[in-house]
């Protein structure tokens, strides 16, 4: 079955796996030093996790627990958020303007 593009567009599984890519190659981007390697675990952490944390709420045994996944994958988004704009800020990343922040 063709899959029509309001499908394609919403598939949220699909979409948090392709941010977790960006993610994981913007930590292997990173400067070896002892902030590039801090940052990178962290964002390497936080920017992953939304996808799985999504899988898992697929298969909630509740209401409430599908909405508490939920809740834990937008906390790892937001903190994602704030790694990204400390890249930016220290401009661990040259030039900035490869990051695109949302």
């Amino acid at each position: 079955m063709k899959e029509d593009s309001d499908s394609r567009k919403f598939d949220l599984q699909r979409r948090f796996i392709d941010y977790a890519v960006r993610i994981i190659r913007l930590s292997e981007s990173l400067s070896k030093t002892q902030a590039g390697k801090h940052i990178s675990l962290q964002i390497l952490r936080s920017g992953t996790s939304p996808a799985p944390n999504y899988g898992e709420a697929q298969s909630a045994e509740s209401k409430a627990d599908f909405i508490h996944k939920l809740k834990i994958a937008l906390k790892e988004m937001r903190e994602t958020e704030v790694w990204l704009k400390m890249i930016a800020k220290s401009k661990l990343i040259q030039p900035a303007k490869n990051l695109i922040l949302y």
